[in-house]
């Protein structure tokens, strides 16, 4: 059998990110690769598509189990259920996949129902994302959501009903939002969460209405000190909760983190398949990101002309396998091994500069040797990272 190239942080699993970019509509806070289509989309053009960049990518990595497939987008929940089961087994025909992976599809509230979610579940999906964002209907619509509060704590029921496991995300800091609408909010989704909550601050994106509205005056989120106050609420509510933070934005029961986000995070090695997909693959030349083609119909294209649509491949630097590793790693609550870094990076820490942080006390060692963001230095991850890699 061959055997996959040995790498610092091989042990953290090989993953597959499948992208299907299609959504029914684009909210205006969204700067992923998403796109809408008015006509039905081709779906079985798309899957054999899939299915060759799927073939094309496994040639060059040998020797991979796959313990982690994430379904991401746009909407995958928009897609049938043989259009999943397509993608999954030509997943495990190509590199074959560990007896316990997880296989997560994300899912819209206005795309749920439990016929296909059935679907799904006989398809080999395991794990659910759902995409709520808000839990009143004035902030789901100034968010340009499709769903009410209602139609949302429905579908989580419905995903209940089917999955042992699923999540939802949230988004905070958005205009007027107050700590104690915050913290009703948040205490309400943890009543109907079973095990997992994505929370994230909204950000405003170039390129989106809502930057355009922002830059305008229309749109006024919190400043930094009322956004760290909700933060800091998210925290507390959630480890009261048992919900703790694994990583700045993501809380878990203990044992219920996302394993294919804790693969991203831990540097691990991952296939993305689809428009707009980027990857981290180890091969013979060294660690490589790859890129496809965005637009779904060019890269629809060009995989038909050419058995993929990659359209950068780069081998990465020490430095850029360095700063990638602190970058990821550190926004773990385990934070990062430094003997791994130096594997990466060439070079061990700067002594000097790692004990500056943690007398600031933005960083911590921790017991096992490992060093960790603390909850102050958590929320300026950016300037941690460049200090330390600088």
């Amino acid at each position: 059998m061959i055997q996959a190239p040995d790498h610092p942080t091989r042990d953290a699993g090989f993953g597959v990110y499948l992208h299907w970019p299609f959504c029914a509509a684009k909210c205006p806070y969204c700067d992923f690769n998403s796109h809408v289509r008015l006509a039905p989309v081709d779906e079985a053009r798309f899957l054999r598509a899939f299915q060759a960049e799927i073939a094309h990518v496994a040639a060059r990595t040998p020797g991979r189990i796959v313990s982690s497939i994430f379904l991401g987008g746009g909407t995958p929940s928009l897609m049938q259920p043989a259009t999943v089961a397509g993608l999954l087994d030509a997943v495990a025909v190509a590199w074959g996949t560990t007896r316990d992976v997880e296989v997560t599809l994300e899912a819209n509230p206005t795309s749920v129902e439990a016929a296909r979610f059935r679907g799904y579940r006989a398809a080999g999906v395991n794990r659910v994302s759902l995409g709520v964002q808000a839990l009143d209907d004035a902030s789901l619509k100034r968010l340009g959501r499709l769903h009410s509060a209602e139609e949302a704590l429905a579908a989580v029921a419905v995903a209940a009903s089917h999955f042992e496991r699923y999540s939802f995300d949230l988004i905070y800091a958005r205009p007027d939002q107050t700590p104690a609408d915050w913290r009703a909010e948040l205490e309400g989704a943890i009543a109907r969460s079973a095990e997992h909550l994505s929370l994230y601050q909204l950000t405003i994106e170039p390129g989106t209405p809502f930057f355009g509205l922002a830059a305008a005056g229309k749109l006024v989120p919190p400043d930094d000190e009322a956004a760290r106050i909700l933060y800091d609420v998210t925290q507390e509510v959630c480890d009261r909760a048992g919900l703790s933070s694994y990583e700045i934005s993501n809380h878990a029961r203990p044992g219920a983190q996302s394993r294919h986000n804790l693969l991203y995070w831990r540097y691990g090695e991952y296939a993305g398949i689809g428009p707009g997909a980027h990857g981290r693959l180890v091969t013979p030349d060294g660690r490589i990101g790859t890129v496809t083609e965005r637009a779904p119909e060019a890269w629809l294209a060009r995989v038909e002309r050419d058995g993929h649509g990659l359209t950068a491949t780069e081998v990465l630097s020490a430095a850029d396998q360095g700063d990638e590793f602190l970058m990821m790693g550190l926004r773990l609550t385990e934070g990062i091994d430094p003997a791994r870094y130096a594997a990466l990076k060439g070079r061990p820490l700067d002594a000097a500069r790692l004990d500056a942080l943690v007398g600031d006390g933005l960083v911590a060692r921790l017991g096992s040797g490992r060093i960790a963001t603390t909850a102050r230095g958590a929320p300026v991850l950016n300037a941690v990272v460049r200090e330390l890699a600088g």
